[in-house]
C-alpha cells in the first residue's frame, strides 16, 4: 500500500519504483523492470500516465493538490479522486461496459489504476479530424438513459438513495467550480475569464443582456436545487473515448446530484460547438457539409435513443421512491403513467436545451475553452465561429421553453452556421 507515506505526486521516472509492488499492476502488465511510462494528461486537473509492460498496459491517474490548468495558486482537495472513484463504480454498474474497468484505488495518494482503453481516442480529437463512429450515438443515448434513470428516485429505494445523496453532497469543491465557472463567470467581468479579442463587442453585449443573465441564474438555481440523479457532471467530447466499435465515458470528478438534463445538455452543446467550429477547421466543401450533417445526426440520435431507452426503463424498472405504479398501472390507468412519462421527458429536454446554451457560453467566454475553437489560427475566422455559437447558445438558454424538439435546434444551428456576421 502507498498510504504509509505522505502524499507525493507521481513522476514518469519514479512511477515503477512507487507502484512496482502492487499486484494490481504486476499481475496485469508484468515486472516493473520492463515498464515503459509516459505522461499523457492534457486535462485541467490531474496527472495521467500510460504504463506498458511485457504483459499489457494500464492507465494510472493521480489528482494533484491544485488545479493543473491554473497552477499551485488554485489549491484543491485531493478528495475529488474519492468522489470520482465512487461515481465511476456507480455509473459503471448502471450501464455495464460503458466505463473503464477499475483495478485499484488509494485515497491517500489520490491514485486510481484502471483499464487502458485501446484503440480508443478522445472523441473531441476524432471530431476535429473528421472521423465517424457508427455506434457512438446509440451507445451514448443508452448510457445517458441508464445512468440518469437508475440513479434517480424513479429507480432507487429510499435508504440507498439518501445515503448516496449525502455522500456526494461532500463533493462541494468541484460542485462549486461548476456553479461558478459554468453559470456565473461568463456573464460578468472575472479574472478567470478569457475570450478572443475580436469578440469584445459581443461580450459586452452578452454581459448587458438581462434576459440571458436571468436564464443563467434560473438554470443555476435549478442545478443547485434539483437533485434528480447522480450526474457525471462534466460530460463533454473530451471525457469520452471512442473507436469504431466502442464508446467509453471517463473523468467523473465533478459527479454530483443534479437535474438529468445537465449531462445531456453538456454533451449536446459540445457536439453543436463542433459544428460551429468546422468552417475554421476544414475548407468549404461537400465533405465538410456532409460531416456537419453527421454530427447533427449524431446529436439527434443521442436524444432520440435516450428518450426511447428512458421509456423502456420507465415501464420496466420504475420501482423506486417515485415509482407511482400504485397510482396508475395497479389501478389499470396506463394513460396516467404515459402522461407522467411524457411530462418527465419534456422537462428533461427543456433543461438540456437550457444547459447546452450556458455550456456554449462558458466554453467561449470562461476559463476552460475547447480546442475546436482554440486551434483556429485566423483570429477573425475563429471569432466568427465563436460568435455564431454564442448566438445559438443565447437562443437555447433564453428560449428553451419554445424549442420543443431537437429538430428545431438543428434548424437553428444550420441557419446560423452559414451566416455572415
Amino acid at each position: 500500500m502507498l498510504t504509509h507515506s505522505p502524499y507525493e505526486p507521481l513522476q514518469a521516472q519514479t512511477l515503477a519504483d512507487r507502484l512496482g509492488g502492487l499486484p494490481e499492476m504486476t499481475a496485469r502488465i508484468g515486472p516493473p523492470a520492463q515498464w515503459q511510462v509516459r505522461e499523457i494528461g492534457d486535462g485541467n486537473l490531474n496527472l495521467v500516465f500510460i504504463v506498458e509492460g511485457a504483459a499489457g498496459s494500464v492507465v494510472v491517474k493521480q489528482a494533484l493538490p491544485y488545479a493543473r490548468v491554473v497552477g499551485e495558486s488554485w489549491p484543491m482537495s485531493l478528495d475529488r479522486s474519492f468522489f470520482e472513484h465512487e461515481a465511476l463504480l456507480r455509473l459503471g454498474s448502471r450501464d455495464p461496459g460503458r466505463l473503464p474497468e477499475l483495478y485499484y484505488f488509494d485515497r491517500h495518494q489520490a491514485i486510481q489504476i484502471m483499464e487502458h482503453l485501446r484503440p480508443h481516442i478522445i472523441l473531441r480529437k476524432g471530431l476535429m479530424a473528421g472521423e465517424r463512429f457508427p455506434l457512438l450515438a446509440g451507445q451514448l443515448g443508452r448510457y445517458l438513459a441508464r445512468t440518469l434513470f437508475r440513479g434517480s428516485d424513479w429507480a432507487m429505494e429510499t435508504a440507498r438513495r439518501k445515503a448516496d445523496l449525502a455522500l456526494f453532497a461532500g463533493n462541494v469543491e468541484l460542485c462549486g467550480i461548476t456553479e461558478d465557472l459554468f453559470f456565473t463567470d461568463p456573464f460578468h467581468e472575472c479574472a478567470r475569464n478569457s475570450h478572443s479579442p475580436a469578440l469584445d463587442r459581443a461580450v459586452a453585449s452578452i454581459r448587458a443582456d438581462r434576459d440571458l443573465k436571468l436564464a443563467a441564474l434560473e438554470l443555476k438555481a435549478h442545478f443547485c436545487g434539483s437533485a434528480q440523479t447522480l450526474l457525471h457532471g462534466d460530460l463533454h467530447t473530451g471525457s469520452i473515448m471512442v473507436c469504431a466499435g466502442d464508446t467509453r465515458v471517463i473523468d467523473a470528478e465533478f459527479a454530483t446530484y443534479g437535474p438529468m438534463g445537465f449531462d445531456i445538455g453538456s454533451l449536446l452543446a459540445n457536439l453543436w460547438m463542433a459544428v460551429f467550429a468546422l468552417p475554421g477547421l476544414q475548407p468549404d466543401s461537400e465533405e465538410r457539409r456532409a460531416y456537419r450533417d453527421w454530427i447533427l445526426d449524431t446529436a439527434e440520435t443521442i436524444w432520440d435513443t435516450f428518450a426511447e431507452e428512458f421509456t423502456r426503463l420507465w415501464h420496466g424498472e420504475r420501482q423506486g421512491i417515485l415509482g407511482g405504479r400504485e397510482l396508475f398501472e395497479d389501478q389499470g390507468d396506463a394513460i396516467g403513467s404515459e402522461l407522467a412519462l411524457n411530462t418527465m421527458i419534456a422537462g428533461i429536454w427543456r433543461d438540456a436545451v437550457g444547459f447546452a446554451g450556458i455550456e456554449m457560453h462558458r466554453r467561449i467566454l470562461g476559463l476552460a475553452h475547447i480546442p475546436e475553437f482554440e486551434t483556429i489560427t485566423d483570429e477573425a475566422l475563429r471569432a466568427g465561429c465563436e460568435h455564431r455559437a454564442l448566438m445559438a447558445g443565447r437562443v437555447l438558454a433564453v428560449e428553451r421553453g419554445r424549442l420543443a424538439a431537437i429538430g428545431q435546434v438543428r434548424t437553428l444551428i444550420a441557419r446560423l452556421e452559414g451566416r455572415d456576421l
